[in-house]
């Protein structure tokens, strides 16, 4: 459940705000259905000050403690997206604009408010960018809470959830052969094809990788690990074309979140807390 925290409030109203989620009311997509035509367009980045409301630096929900980054250069992350809708639709959001479940907008924990992602679904390959002015999702295993639309766009709204790639958008003032303040994605989201193509790309093949180890002694110790945790889904990638060779120790195929939630709760009892999510 997405949190309606709106974390720019004293703690005693955030405790109202909170509150104020523990009804019946399940969250979901309006009553009526939105066509492709009725879809914005994806937001378009443009340099902004930075929020006075819901940027921490520190803050808490729920006994935990999050820290607001300084800057949102160099960030790029893989996990779980969800995306929320009609429950919150007009209530004020961490930087207290009204959250427009129609809009490119998303929630994010500690990335700073206003940022630009792009946002990559790792099975389908579609790719959006939207505006982050939220806090959330403060559900273990998820990494960003997408708008209604954006949900859409990306193909998740049946799943609910789905395995993403966030890539942040910065802003480059340095001037050079670049424009000032012209937007830069630090490590493209997608690879633009160079033919036009009617085909459907086919959908990535999904793994978690553990581990990678110029000696092929370590990766067989932690496929042995895994082993021994109940992962018989993991083996041993050697990479022939590398030189030296690295030995590669994946899990999977993944086939969907709920799995992967399994898998991500499997690898912590055994003291891995670093996986990755590959394609291929």
């Amino acid at each position: 459940m997405h949190l309606d925290a709106r974390l720019a409030a004293p703690v005693s109203l955030l405790l109202i705000l909170l509150s104020g989620c523990g009804g019946s009311v399940r969250d979901g997509p309006p009553s009526g259905s939105i066509t492709g035509a009725d879809l914005p367009g994806d937001a378009v980045p443009r340099p902004e000050p930075r929020s006075p409301f819901g940027n921490g630096p520190i803050y808490e929900v729920l006994g935990k403690r999050y820290t607001v980054m300084d800057s949102n250069a160099g960030y790029q992350e893989r996990g779980v997206a969800s995306w929320y809708g009609k429950k919150f639709h007009g209530r004020p959001t961490a930087s207290r604009e009204p959250y427009n479940m129609y809009a490119m907008t998303a929630a994010h924990r500690t990335l700073p408010l206003p940022t630009y992602v792009s946002v990559r679904n790792l099975r389908n390959n579609k790719s959006i960018i939207v505006r982050v002015n939220d806090r959330g999702p403060f559900v273990q295993n998820r990494i960003i809470d997408l708008s209604y639309a954006a949900a859409i766009k990306l193909d998740m709204i049946r799943s609910g959830t789905s395995l993403v790639e966030i890539t942040a958008i910065t802003f480059d003032g340095a001037g050079g052969d670049r424009p000032a303040n012209q937007p830069v994605v630090i490590s493209p989201a997608v690879s633009p094809s160079t033919k036009p193509s009617s085909t459907p790309p086919r959908p990535n093949v999904i793994f978690v990788q553990v581990g990678a180890f110029g000696e092929r002694s370590n990766a067989e110790r932690r496929h042995v690990l895994l082993l021994s945790g109940g992962i018989n889904s993991a083996f041993i990638d050697a990479d022939e074309d590398s030189n030296p060779r690295i030995y590669r120790v994946r899990i999977g195929p993944i086939a969907d979140v709920p799995q992967y939630d399994v898998l991500i709760e499997q690898l912590e009892i055994l003291g891995i807390r670093d996986p990755y999510l590959v394609t291929r």
